[in-house]
Protein backbone atom coordinates (compact mmCIF):
# COMPACT_ATOMS: atom_id res chain seq x y z
CA UNK A 1 0.00 0.00 0.00
CA UNK A 2 1.75 3.18 -0.80
CA UNK A 3 1.93 5.76 2.25
CA UNK A 4 -0.52 8.76 2.84
CA UNK A 5 0.13 11.63 0.21
CA UNK A 6 -1.43 14.01 -2.37
CA UNK A 7 -1.93 12.22 -5.74
CA UNK A 8 -2.73 14.23 -9.08
CA UNK A 9 -6.55 14.74 -9.60
CA UNK A 10 -8.07 12.85 -12.76
CA UNK A 11 -10.53 15.58 -13.77
CA UNK A 12 -9.86 19.63 -14.22
CA UNK A 13 -10.49 20.87 -10.97
CA UNK A 14 -11.92 23.97 -12.67
CA UNK A 15 -14.85 22.07 -14.13
CA UNK A 16 -16.18 21.61 -10.60
CA UNK A 17 -18.52 24.23 -9.23
CA UNK A 18 -17.56 26.08 -5.69
CA UNK A 19 -17.35 23.61 -2.99
CA UNK A 20 -20.10 23.42 -0.42
CA UNK A 21 -18.36 25.62 2.76
CA UNK A 22 -19.13 26.17 6.25
CA UNK A 23 -18.53 29.52 5.42
CA UNK A 24 -21.86 28.99 3.22
CA UNK A 25 -24.71 32.01 5.48
CA UNK A 26 -27.87 29.37 6.59
CA UNK A 27 -26.20 26.08 5.12
CA UNK A 28 -26.67 22.90 6.60
CA UNK A 29 -22.91 22.52 7.01
CA UNK A 30 -22.40 25.57 9.34
CA UNK A 31 -25.29 23.89 11.19
CA UNK A 32 -23.36 20.59 11.18
CA UNK A 33 -20.06 22.53 12.98
CA UNK A 34 -22.21 24.62 15.08
CA UNK A 35 -24.38 22.44 16.33
CA UNK A 36 -23.89 18.36 15.45
CA UNK A 37 -20.65 18.37 15.69
CA UNK A 38 -20.48 20.37 18.94
CA UNK A 39 -23.34 17.81 20.57
CA UNK A 40 -20.56 14.91 19.60
CA UNK A 41 -17.73 16.77 21.51
CA UNK A 42 -20.03 17.16 24.10
CA UNK A 43 -21.30 12.96 24.29
CA UNK A 44 -17.67 12.27 24.44
CA UNK A 45 -16.53 14.89 27.46
CA UNK A 46 -19.37 13.36 29.26
CA UNK A 47 -18.21 9.69 28.81
CA UNK A 48 -17.05 8.33 31.85
CA UNK A 49 -13.94 5.95 29.95
CA UNK A 50 -11.56 9.12 28.62
CA UNK A 51 -9.14 10.34 30.90
CA UNK A 52 -9.20 13.74 32.46
CA UNK A 53 -6.72 15.75 29.70
CA UNK A 54 -8.39 14.18 26.90
CA UNK A 55 -11.96 15.88 27.83
CA UNK A 56 -10.38 19.25 28.69
CA UNK A 57 -8.89 18.57 24.97
CA UNK A 58 -12.58 17.96 23.73
CA UNK A 59 -13.66 20.87 25.25
CA UNK A 60 -11.27 23.02 23.75
CA UNK A 61 -11.42 21.58 20.36
CA UNK A 62 -15.37 22.63 21.17
CA UNK A 63 -14.29 25.95 21.50
CA UNK A 64 -11.89 26.41 19.13
CA UNK A 65 -14.55 25.30 16.56
CA UNK A 66 -17.10 28.47 17.30
CA UNK A 67 -14.77 30.85 18.19
CA UNK A 68 -10.80 30.34 17.72
CA UNK A 69 -8.45 29.34 14.78
CA UNK A 70 -7.88 26.08 13.43
CA UNK A 71 -4.78 24.34 14.81
CA UNK A 72 -2.03 22.24 13.14
CA UNK A 73 -1.97 18.33 14.00
CA UNK A 74 0.71 18.62 16.65
CA UNK A 75 1.31 14.59 17.00
CA UNK A 76 3.73 12.11 15.71
CA UNK A 77 1.68 10.05 13.57
CA UNK A 78 1.95 8.18 10.37
CA UNK A 79 -0.33 10.88 8.65
CA UNK A 80 0.46 14.01 10.39
CA UNK A 81 2.46 15.38 7.37
CA UNK A 82 -0.13 14.62 4.58
CA UNK A 83 -2.36 16.35 7.12
CA UNK A 84 -0.13 18.98 7.34
CA UNK A 85 0.27 19.34 3.47
CA UNK A 86 -3.72 19.09 2.66
CA UNK A 87 -4.40 21.58 5.70
CA UNK A 88 -2.08 24.32 4.88
CA UNK A 89 -4.57 26.68 3.12
CA UNK A 90 -6.99 26.32 6.07
CA UNK A 91 -4.69 26.55 9.08
CA UNK A 92 -4.65 29.34 11.37
CA UNK A 93 -8.51 30.39 9.65
CA UNK A 94 -12.10 29.90 11.04
CA UNK A 95 -13.86 26.80 11.42
CA UNK A 96 -16.99 28.38 9.83
CA UNK A 97 -15.47 29.43 6.90
CA UNK A 98 -13.40 26.43 5.00
CA UNK A 99 -14.42 23.60 2.34
CA UNK A 100 -17.03 21.72 4.44
CA UNK A 101 -15.80 18.01 3.59
CA UNK A 102 -12.35 18.75 4.53
CA UNK A 103 -13.82 20.51 8.12
CA UNK A 104 -15.25 17.51 8.70
CA UNK A 105 -12.99 14.64 7.96
CA UNK A 106 -10.81 17.14 10.20
CA UNK A 107 -12.56 17.20 12.75
CA UNK A 108 -12.80 13.41 13.29
CA UNK A 109 -8.57 13.45 13.01
CA UNK A 110 -8.40 15.97 15.68
CA UNK A 111 -10.66 13.50 17.96
CA UNK A 112 -8.09 10.49 16.99
CA UNK A 113 -5.22 12.86 17.64
CA UNK A 114 -6.53 14.49 21.42
CA UNK A 115 -8.04 10.57 21.92
CA UNK A 116 -4.68 9.98 21.63
CA UNK A 117 -5.77 6.70 18.87
CA UNK A 118 -1.75 6.64 17.23
CA UNK A 119 0.34 6.49 20.63
CA UNK A 120 1.90 4.09 22.70
CA UNK A 121 0.29 2.91 25.42
CA UNK A 122 -3.42 2.01 26.84
CA UNK A 123 -5.58 4.39 24.35
CA UNK A 124 -3.51 3.08 21.06
CA UNK A 125 -6.00 1.92 18.56
CA UNK A 126 -8.75 2.08 21.03
CA UNK A 127 -12.74 3.28 19.06
CA UNK A 128 -14.00 6.36 20.68
CA UNK A 129 -17.17 5.32 19.45
CA UNK A 130 -17.49 2.12 20.22
CA UNK A 131 -20.03 2.06 22.94
CA UNK A 132 -21.98 3.76 20.36
CA UNK A 133 -21.59 1.11 17.61
CA UNK A 134 -21.71 -1.84 20.45
CA UNK A 135 -25.34 -0.66 20.96
CA UNK A 136 -26.48 -1.68 17.96
CA UNK A 137 -25.48 -5.39 17.55
CA UNK A 138 -27.60 -6.03 20.16
CA UNK A 139 -30.01 -9.37 19.59
CA UNK A 140 -33.01 -6.67 18.90
CA UNK A 141 -31.41 -4.18 17.00
CA UNK A 142 -29.66 -4.90 13.64
CA UNK A 143 -29.60 -8.78 13.68
CA UNK A 144 -33.08 -8.70 14.05
CA UNK A 145 -33.38 -6.15 11.61
CA UNK A 146 -31.63 -8.66 9.16
CA UNK A 147 -33.64 -11.40 9.96
CA UNK A 148 -36.69 -9.25 9.40
CA UNK A 149 -35.68 -8.48 5.62
CA UNK A 150 -33.96 -12.35 5.03
CA UNK A 151 -37.29 -13.85 6.14
CA UNK A 152 -39.72 -10.61 3.89
CA UNK A 153 -37.61 -11.37 0.89
CA UNK A 154 -37.50 -15.60 1.08
CA UNK A 155 -41.33 -15.92 1.78
CA UNK A 156 -42.85 -13.51 -0.87
CA UNK A 157 -43.60 -15.77 -2.93
CA UNK A 158 -44.59 -12.97 -5.71
CA UNK A 159 -40.81 -12.11 -5.50
CA UNK A 160 -39.04 -12.23 -9.12
CA UNK A 161 -35.10 -13.15 -8.96
CA UNK A 162 -34.87 -9.52 -10.04
CA UNK A 163 -36.98 -8.16 -7.57
CA UNK A 164 -35.16 -10.00 -4.99
CA UNK A 165 -31.87 -8.56 -6.21
CA UNK A 166 -33.27 -5.31 -5.91
CA UNK A 167 -35.11 -6.11 -2.57
CA UNK A 168 -30.92 -6.60 -0.73
CA UNK A 169 -29.92 -3.13 -2.11
CA UNK A 170 -32.39 -1.68 -1.66
CA UNK A 171 -32.47 -2.80 1.90
CA UNK A 172 -28.52 -1.70 1.75
CA UNK A 173 -29.19 1.52 0.91
CA UNK A 174 -32.27 2.29 3.69
CA UNK A 175 -29.45 1.07 6.10
CA UNK A 176 -27.76 4.41 5.62
CA UNK A 177 -30.38 5.99 7.42
CA UNK A 178 -28.82 4.81 10.50
CA UNK A 179 -25.60 7.01 10.99
CA UNK A 180 -24.80 7.14 14.43
CA UNK A 181 -23.65 10.88 13.94
CA UNK A 182 -26.73 11.32 12.40
CA UNK A 183 -29.06 9.15 13.22
CA UNK A 184 -31.76 10.17 10.63
CA UNK A 185 -34.05 7.20 11.53
CA UNK A 186 -34.71 7.78 14.76
CA UNK A 187 -36.46 11.24 13.41
CA UNK A 188 -38.07 9.70 10.48
CA UNK A 189 -38.53 6.42 11.49
CA UNK A 190 -38.41 3.83 8.46
CA UNK A 191 -41.45 1.94 6.57
CA UNK A 192 -42.97 -1.15 7.81
CA UNK A 193 -42.14 -2.58 4.74
CA UNK A 194 -39.04 -1.57 1.94
CA UNK A 195 -41.76 -1.40 -0.87
CA UNK A 196 -43.20 1.39 1.01
CA UNK A 197 -40.43 3.62 0.81
CA UNK A 198 -40.81 3.97 -3.44
CA UNK A 199 -41.56 7.55 -2.99
CA UNK A 200 -38.63 8.56 -1.06
CA UNK A 201 -36.09 7.04 -3.40
CA UNK A 202 -36.19 9.92 -6.13
CA UNK A 203 -33.71 8.05 -8.73
CA UNK A 204 -33.56 3.89 -9.14
CA UNK A 205 -31.43 2.49 -11.40
CA UNK A 206 -31.70 -0.58 -9.59
CA UNK A 207 -33.61 -2.14 -12.61
CA UNK A 208 -30.41 -1.35 -15.25
CA UNK A 209 -28.06 -2.50 -12.13
CA UNK A 210 -29.79 -5.94 -13.20
CA UNK A 211 -29.63 -5.88 -16.57
CA UNK A 212 -25.86 -5.20 -16.06
CA UNK A 213 -25.09 -8.53 -14.01
CA UNK A 214 -27.32 -10.86 -16.41
CA UNK A 215 -24.97 -9.56 -19.68
CA UNK A 216 -21.66 -9.27 -17.94
CA UNK A 217 -19.56 -11.28 -15.91
CA UNK A 218 -18.80 -10.02 -12.75
CA UNK A 219 -15.83 -12.05 -11.19
CA UNK A 220 -14.97 -9.21 -8.38
CA UNK A 221 -16.93 -6.54 -6.52
CA UNK A 222 -15.70 -3.89 -4.59
CA UNK A 223 -18.10 -3.10 -1.88
CA UNK A 224 -17.22 0.03 -0.36
CA UNK A 225 -19.07 0.02 3.01
CA UNK A 226 -20.13 2.93 5.10
CA UNK A 227 -21.59 2.53 8.49
CA UNK A 228 -21.22 0.22 11.22
CA UNK A 229 -23.94 -1.24 12.90
CA UNK A 230 -27.34 -1.65 11.54
CA UNK A 231 -26.24 -0.87 7.84
CA UNK A 232 -22.96 -2.77 7.67
CA UNK A 233 -25.24 -5.65 9.26
CA UNK A 234 -27.77 -5.11 5.85
CA UNK A 235 -24.96 -4.75 3.62
CA UNK A 236 -23.70 -7.96 4.91
CA UNK A 237 -27.09 -9.51 4.34
CA UNK A 238 -26.52 -7.80 0.43
CA UNK A 239 -22.89 -9.29 -0.11
CA UNK A 240 -24.58 -12.70 1.11
CA UNK A 241 -27.27 -12.72 -1.57
CA UNK A 242 -24.66 -11.70 -4.03
CA UNK A 243 -22.25 -14.39 -3.42
CA UNK A 244 -24.82 -16.83 -2.88
CA UNK A 245 -24.46 -20.40 -5.17
CA UNK A 246 -27.95 -19.84 -7.52
CA UNK A 247 -30.64 -22.46 -7.80
CA UNK A 248 -32.13 -24.20 -11.04
CA UNK A 249 -32.69 -20.98 -12.83
CA UNK A 250 -28.94 -19.39 -12.68
CA UNK A 251 -26.11 -21.39 -12.77
CA UNK A 252 -23.55 -18.93 -11.22
CA UNK A 253 -23.47 -16.64 -8.50
CA UNK A 254 -24.38 -13.07 -8.88
CA UNK A 255 -20.25 -12.37 -7.83
CA UNK A 256 -17.79 -14.69 -7.81
CA UNK A 257 -15.55 -12.66 -5.06
CA UNK A 258 -16.28 -9.44 -3.19
CA UNK A 259 -13.51 -7.38 -1.77
CA UNK A 260 -15.18 -5.31 1.07
CA UNK A 261 -13.36 -2.01 1.47
CA UNK A 262 -13.33 -0.71 5.30
CA UNK A 263 -11.74 2.18 7.33
CA UNK A 264 -8.85 1.97 8.56
CA UNK A 265 -9.18 4.02 11.59
CA UNK A 266 -12.07 5.73 13.55
CA UNK A 267 -13.68 8.58 10.95
CA UNK A 268 -17.31 9.95 11.85
CA UNK A 269 -18.72 8.16 14.47
CA UNK A 270 -20.02 4.73 13.21
CA UNK A 271 -17.98 4.23 10.13
CA UNK A 272 -17.02 0.54 9.64
CA UNK A 273 -13.11 -1.05 10.27
CA UNK A 274 -12.57 -4.92 9.75
CA UNK A 275 -13.74 -5.40 13.73
CA UNK A 276 -16.47 -4.03 12.98
CA UNK A 277 -17.47 -6.12 10.78
CA UNK A 278 -16.27 -9.06 12.41
CA UNK A 279 -18.13 -7.95 15.78
CA UNK A 280 -21.26 -8.08 13.45
CA UNK A 281 -20.82 -11.33 12.68
CA UNK A 282 -20.20 -12.68 15.84
CA UNK A 283 -23.62 -10.63 17.11
CA UNK A 284 -25.44 -12.83 13.87
CA UNK A 285 -24.11 -16.10 15.93
CA UNK A 286 -25.67 -14.83 19.18
CA UNK A 287 -28.78 -12.94 17.64
CA UNK A 288 -31.25 -15.95 16.02
CA UNK A 289 -31.19 -18.61 13.64
CA UNK A 290 -31.19 -16.73 10.40
CA UNK A 291 -28.44 -14.58 11.19
CA UNK A 292 -26.27 -17.16 12.88
CA UNK A 293 -26.50 -19.01 9.28
CA UNK A 294 -25.76 -15.90 7.40
CA UNK A 295 -22.54 -15.77 9.65
CA UNK A 296 -21.61 -19.19 9.17
CA UNK A 297 -22.02 -18.41 5.36
CA UNK A 298 -19.87 -15.48 5.32
CA UNK A 299 -17.19 -17.13 7.87
CA UNK A 300 -17.21 -19.41 4.99
CA UNK A 301 -16.58 -16.90 2.47
CA UNK A 302 -13.92 -15.41 4.01
CA UNK A 303 -11.86 -18.54 4.63
CA UNK A 304 -11.90 -19.24 0.78
CA UNK A 305 -11.10 -15.97 -0.21
CA UNK A 306 -14.60 -15.53 -2.23
CA UNK A 307 -14.77 -12.54 0.67
CA UNK A 308 -12.03 -10.21 1.30
CA UNK A 309 -11.84 -7.50 4.01
CA UNK A 310 -9.59 -4.28 2.85
CA UNK A 311 -8.12 -0.81 4.27
CA UNK A 312 -6.54 2.03 2.59
CA UNK A 313 -5.71 4.79 3.69
CA UNK A 314 -7.64 7.35 1.57
CA UNK A 315 -10.65 6.35 3.28
CA UNK A 316 -10.23 8.50 6.61
CA UNK A 317 -9.27 11.46 4.60
CA UNK A 318 -11.08 14.73 3.04
CA UNK A 319 -9.35 13.64 -1.01
CA UNK A 320 -12.13 12.51 -3.07
CA UNK A 321 -12.20 9.62 -5.96
CA UNK A 322 -11.02 12.16 -8.30
CA UNK A 323 -8.15 12.12 -6.03
CA UNK A 324 -7.66 8.39 -5.82
CA UNK A 325 -3.80 7.32 -5.50
CA UNK A 326 -2.71 4.84 -8.11
CA UNK A 327 -2.85 1.86 -5.93
CA UNK A 328 -6.44 2.64 -4.97
CA UNK A 329 -7.47 3.47 -8.89
CA UNK A 330 -5.49 0.14 -9.72
CA UNK A 331 -7.83 -1.81 -7.08
CA UNK A 332 -10.80 -0.27 -8.26
CA UNK A 333 -10.04 -1.05 -11.88
CA UNK A 334 -9.41 -4.63 -11.01
CA UNK A 335 -12.79 -5.02 -10.11
CA UNK A 336 -15.64 -5.86 -12.95
CA UNK A 337 -18.77 -3.64 -10.57
CA UNK A 338 -18.25 -1.47 -7.55
CA UNK A 339 -21.18 -0.70 -4.84
CA UNK A 340 -20.38 2.49 -2.85
CA UNK A 341 -22.33 3.14 0.00
CA UNK A 342 -23.33 6.64 1.97
CA UNK A 343 -24.06 10.07 2.05
CA UNK A 344 -20.01 10.66 2.06
CA UNK A 345 -18.82 8.12 -0.35
CA UNK A 346 -21.59 10.00 -2.86
CA UNK A 347 -20.20 13.57 -1.73
CA UNK A 348 -17.01 12.18 -2.90
CA UNK A 349 -17.78 10.49 -5.69
CA UNK A 350 -19.39 13.47 -7.38
CA UNK A 351 -16.89 16.19 -5.65
CA UNK A 352 -18.73 17.88 -2.54
CA UNK A 353 -19.97 20.61 -4.51
CA UNK A 354 -22.88 23.17 -5.16
CA UNK A 355 -24.26 21.25 -8.22
CA UNK A 356 -26.94 21.57 -10.06
CA UNK A 357 -29.30 19.13 -9.07
CA UNK A 358 -30.63 18.16 -12.27
CA UNK A 359 -26.81 17.73 -13.64
CA UNK A 360 -26.64 14.20 -14.99
CA UNK A 361 -25.02 11.47 -12.47
CA UNK A 362 -22.56 10.58 -15.60
CA UNK A 363 -21.02 13.66 -15.30
CA UNK A 364 -19.33 14.43 -12.28
CA UNK A 365 -18.42 11.05 -12.33
CA UNK A 366 -17.32 10.27 -15.76
CA UNK A 367 -13.93 10.14 -14.35
CA UNK A 368 -14.78 6.60 -12.28
CA UNK A 369 -12.72 3.35 -13.81
CA UNK A 370 -15.15 0.97 -13.69
CA UNK A 371 -19.30 0.74 -13.98
CA UNK A 372 -20.42 1.42 -10.39
CA UNK A 373 -23.58 2.16 -8.21
CA UNK A 374 -23.82 4.88 -5.26
CA UNK A 375 -26.75 3.65 -2.88
CA UNK A 376 -27.40 6.75 -0.28
CA UNK A 377 -29.35 8.44 1.79
CA UNK A 378 -29.36 12.26 1.44
CA UNK A 379 -27.93 13.70 4.77
CA UNK A 380 -25.73 16.70 2.79
CA UNK A 381 -26.77 18.96 -0.30
CA UNK A 382 -24.58 17.43 -2.71
CA UNK A 383 -26.77 15.94 -5.87
CA UNK A 384 -27.14 15.38 -9.11
CA UNK A 385 -29.36 13.37 -11.30
CA UNK A 386 -33.14 14.78 -10.93
CA UNK A 387 -35.38 15.43 -12.69
CA UNK A 388 -36.80 19.65 -12.70
CA UNK A 389 -40.01 19.10 -11.82
CA UNK A 390 -38.83 16.76 -8.66
CA UNK A 391 -37.22 19.43 -7.39
CA UNK A 392 -39.17 21.90 -8.05
CA UNK A 393 -41.94 19.78 -6.22
CA UNK A 394 -39.43 18.73 -3.22
CA UNK A 395 -38.79 22.10 -2.62
CA UNK A 396 -42.22 23.39 -2.06
CA UNK A 397 -43.00 20.36 0.18
CA UNK A 398 -40.34 20.01 2.13
CA UNK A 399 -37.06 23.03 2.85
CA UNK A 400 -34.95 20.33 4.05
CA UNK A 401 -35.10 17.40 1.51
CA UNK A 402 -31.40 17.63 0.54
CA UNK A 403 -30.11 16.91 4.23
CA UNK A 404 -32.93 15.60 6.46
CA UNK A 405 -32.32 11.49 5.24
CA UNK A 406 -35.89 10.82 4.38
CA UNK A 407 -34.91 10.21 0.85
CA UNK A 408 -32.66 8.40 -0.90
CA UNK A 409 -31.15 7.63 -4.29
CA UNK A 410 -29.32 4.50 -6.28
CA UNK A 411 -27.69 5.99 -9.34
CA UNK A 412 -25.50 4.11 -11.57
CA UNK A 413 -22.78 4.82 -14.26
CA UNK A 414 -22.30 1.87 -16.21
CA UNK A 415 -20.41 3.42 -18.95
CA UNK A 416 -17.76 5.52 -17.21
CA UNK A 417 -15.25 7.75 -19.45
CA UNK A 418 -17.92 8.40 -22.26
CA UNK A 419 -16.30 11.52 -24.13
CA UNK A 420 -19.98 12.73 -25.10
CA UNK A 421 -20.78 14.31 -21.68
Amino acid sequence: MSQPHLPRPRIDLQTLPPLLATGDAGSFAQATLKVRDQRILQDLENAPNFAPAMQRGLAKLRAEILNGAIQTLREDAPDTNFWRQVSKPYIGRSWLNVPWYWAETYFYRRILEITRYFQIGAWRERDPFAPLKDAELQPDAAPARVASIMQSAAQDAALAERDVFAWFLHAALWGNRVDLSYNVERLHGRAAQLRDERENLLADDIAAVWEFFQTQRVRQLVYVADNAGTELALDLAAIDFLLMERTSARERPYVDSIVLHLKPQPFYVSDAMPQDALRTLDAFEKANDATRALAQRLRAHLQTKRLTLRTHWFYPTPLHYFEMPDDLWDLMRAADFVILKGDVNYRRAVGDAHWNPTMRFEYPTRYFPVPFVALRTLKSDALVGLRAEQVSALNQTDAAWRVNGKRGVAQANLQPGRRDL
